[in-house]
């Protein structure tokens, strides 16, 4: 069982875990052993809260294909254990982003001193640039 929340879980089998080889210059090992990660998380047919399969799937990701399937790669570490890991701490680390509320924002208005600084900074600079000009004869 992953633990996400105190109310979101997501169990076992709905994450499919398949060890691959590693991309990339490793020398003897990494052509030999299967040490990356790739997981794979239906969104669909997971036994998530309904807002928060809305709120992934709105999510505009490159983890999450159009069919709604997370697709996250581990292949930081030489272990297949620490690339496990990882990758099942990017999946929550996806699903808090999403689940986590929207600030709420309050329209604030400039106050009245700063409208007056402004105001003046405006007529001082016109004030300035009127003084450049040629005097009329």
């Amino acid at each position: 069982m992953l633990t996400i929340s105190e109310t979101i879980a997501i169990p076992d089998d709905e994450i499919d875990l398949s060890a691959i080889r590693a991309q990339g210059s490793g020398g003897q090992n990494v052509n030999k052993v299967s040490s990356a990660i790739h997981l794979r998380f239906d969104i669909q047919s997971s036994s998530l809260p309904d807002w928060c399969k809305e709120k992934l799937l709105a999510m505009n990701d490159q983890r999450i294909t159009q069919d709604g399937v997370v697709i996250i790669k581990a292949q930081n570490f030489r272990t297949q254990e620490k690339n496990r890991a990882d990758a099942l701490a990017r999946l929550v680390e996806l699903i808090k982003v999403a689940t986590k509320p929207k600030k709420v924002r309050r329209p604030t208005r400039p106050p009245r001193a700063a409208k007056r600084r402004r105001v003046d900074n405006k007529t001082h600079r016109g004030k300035v640039k009127s003084l450049r000009s040629k005097p009329i004869d």
